[in-house]
C-alpha cells in the first residue's frame, strides 16, 4: 500500500499534487511519501512484537539522510556496509548502539570509526577481515562486539544478481569456518562474539527460505552456547520482497508470525535489516516526455530521466510500473520508455501499453523508493534528481538538483596542462 492516488485524475502524492513538485522542483524528480514510509515501518516492526527484535533500516536501499531520520524517528535502527553509510546513520542522529556493520570488504578505517563510536556489532564475513579486528582491537586496547556472517547455502529464489545465501556468493562464510572463527573469538580477550548473522537475498518472494536459514542459524547457536559462547543477537538480515507487477510477496505479518514461531523462546534478540520493503512503494520518479519518436513497427517515449537516474531496469531488467501523472486520455500505445543516454540498454519499459501523451507531459515511475537514486551516477555527465518528501499538504526538498559545478567538484587540472 502507498499514498500516491488519483483525485480527479491527477497524480498526488498524499495531499500534494504531483504535477506542482514537478512544476517547482523540475524533473527528473524522486517524490517520497512520508505516510507510505510511516504505515510500512509500523507495519514490519510489528510483526516482531512477539519476540525481543531490533529493526535496522538496510541504509542501502535509499541512504538520505532524511528518510534515515524518519526510521531512527519511528524507533529504528540501521543496517551499514560502508563507512559512508555510518556517517549518514549518525547524521541522521541514529544512536551507534541501534547499529550494525554488514559487508565483505571493510577497511581497517572503517572498522576503526566504527569501534569508536561504539555501534552495536560488526559482522565478520572471513577470516582475514577477523585478523584486521583482532590487530585493531589490540592497538585501540577495546574489546570489540562481533558476529559471525553464515551462509547457510539457501536458495532465496530470486535474482542471480540479488541471491547472497548460496556458497558460490561472495557473502559470509560456511558454517565449518564460521565454527572455527567463533573459537577464536573466544579466545582472544578484546573480542566478544554475541552474535551470528546470515542474509540470503533481496527481493524474496516466498518464506521457506527464510524459515530454513532462521532453523539453521537456531541449531548453530544452540551448538556455540554449548561450547561456552554466550550468543545474545540472531541478525536474520532482510530481503522481504514487494510488489512491483503481479508479485505476491508474503505480507509482514505472516513473516512476523513464521519467525516468531520458529525462536520463541530461543532467548535471542533478533535483528532485521529491511529496506526495500519498507521504502520500496514509498516513492515514485517523475520524468517529463520531451519526444514522441516513431520509426517503423515503434514508437519511442524520450524522457528526461535515464538509466542514471534509476539503473534497475537496464541492470535487472527490472519491471516498474509506468503512469501517466494526468490521465487526460482513455488513449492508449504501445512504446519503449527510454532516457538521453547514449546507450541501448538506457529504458525503463518496453513495448509498454501507455498513455497516448504529448510532449511535455509528465509520467510517474512507480516503486522507485528502493535502489533509485541510491544507485544513480553522473553517467554521461547528467546531473542527478531532487529528491523530495511529501508529508501531507506539504512538501519537502531533501536534496538539491545538482548543477553543472557539482559535476567537477574534486576535480583539477594538473600544472603542466595549464595555459
Amino acid at each position: 500500500m502507498n499514498y500516491f492516488d488519483y483525485k480527479n485524475e491527477e497524480l498526488f502524492g498524499e495531499s500534494v499534487p504531483v504535477a506542482q513538485i514537478a512544476q517547482e522542483v523540475g524533473t527528473p524528480v524522486y517524490i517520497y511519501s512520508y505516510k507510505t514510509l510511516e504505515r510500512h515501518y509500523r507495519v514490519f516492526d510489528s510483526a516482531f512484537n512477539r519476540v525481543p527484535h531490533l529493526t535496522c533500516y538496510s541504509c542501502k536501499a535509499n541512504s538520505n539522510i532524511a528518510i534515515l531520520r524518519v526510521m531512527g524517528f519511528l524507533g529504528g535502527g540501521a543496517d551499514i556496509v560502508s563507512g559512508g553509510e555510518l556517517y549518514r546513520a549518525l547524521r541522521a542522529g541514529i544512536q551507534p548502539q541501534r547499529i550494525v556493520f554488514s559487508g565483505v570488504g571493510k577497511t581497517e578505517e572503517e572498522i576503526i570509526s566504527a569501534v569508536k563510536v561504539g555501534i552495536l556489532m560488526i559482522n565478520v564475513e572471513s577470516a582475514e577481515e577477523l585478523s584486521v579486528i583482532q590487530r585493531v582491537a589490540k592497538n585501540m586496547r577495546k574489546k570489540i562486539p562481533l558476529s559471525v556472517r553464515v551462509n547457510p547455502q539457501i536458495d532465496a529464489k530470486t535474482h542471480p544478481y540479488i541471491t547472497t545465501g548460496l556458497k558460490k556468493n561472495k557473502f559470509g562464510v560456511l558454517w565449518g569456518e564460521a565454527y572455527r572463527l567463533y573459537h577464536e573469538m573466544k579466545s582472544d580477550p578484546y573480542l566478544d562474539p554475541i552474535g551470528i548473522s546470515s542474509h540470503i537475498g533481496s527481493q524474496i518472494l516466498e518464506l521457506g527460505p527464510f524459515v530454513e536459514a532462521v532453523r539453521s542459524l537456531k541449531k548453530m547457536v544452540m551448538q556455540l552456547r554449548g561450547d561456552g559462547i554466550p550468543v545474545a543477537y540472531m541478525d536474520i538480515g532482510g530481503g522481504l520482497g514487494i510488489t512491483y507487477k503481479d508479485e505476491l510477496p508474503p505480507h509482514p505479518g505472516d513473516y512476523g508470525k513464521a519467525i516468531g514461531q520458529e525462536l520463541e523462546g530461543a532467548d535471542l534478540t533478533i535483528i532485521l535489516e529491511p529496506g526495500r520493503v519498507l521504502v520500496g512503494n514509498s516513492g515514485i520518479l517523475v520524468t517529463k516526455l520531451l519526444y514522441k519518436k516513431t520509426v517503423p513497427g515503434k514508437t519511442f517515449y524520450i524522457v528526461d530521466a535515464a538509466m542514471n537516474d534509476l539503473v534497475r531496469p537496464a541492470f535487472y531488467d527490472a519491471y516498474h510500473e509506468i503512469v501517466p501523472v494526468s490521465r487526460k486520455t482513455s488513449r492508449e500505445i504501445k512504446a519503449d520508455i527510454v532516457g538521453p543516454i547514449c546507450e541501448s540498454g538506457d529504458f525503463f519499459a518496453k513495448s509498454r501499453q501507455i498513455a497516448d501523451l504529448e510532449s511535455g507531459e509528465l509520467l510517474a515511475i512507480k516503486g522507485a523508493g528502493a535502489y533509485g537514486f541510491s544507485m544513480s551516477s553522473n553517467y554521461n555527465s547528467r546531473r542527478r534528481a531532487a529528491e523530495v518528501l511529501v508529508k501531507g499538504k506539504e512538501f519537502f526538498i531533501i536534496r538539491k538538483r545538482e548543477v553543472f559545478k557539482d559535476l567537477i567538484r574534486g576535480e583539477s587540472v594538473p600544472s603542466f596542462l595549464e595555459e
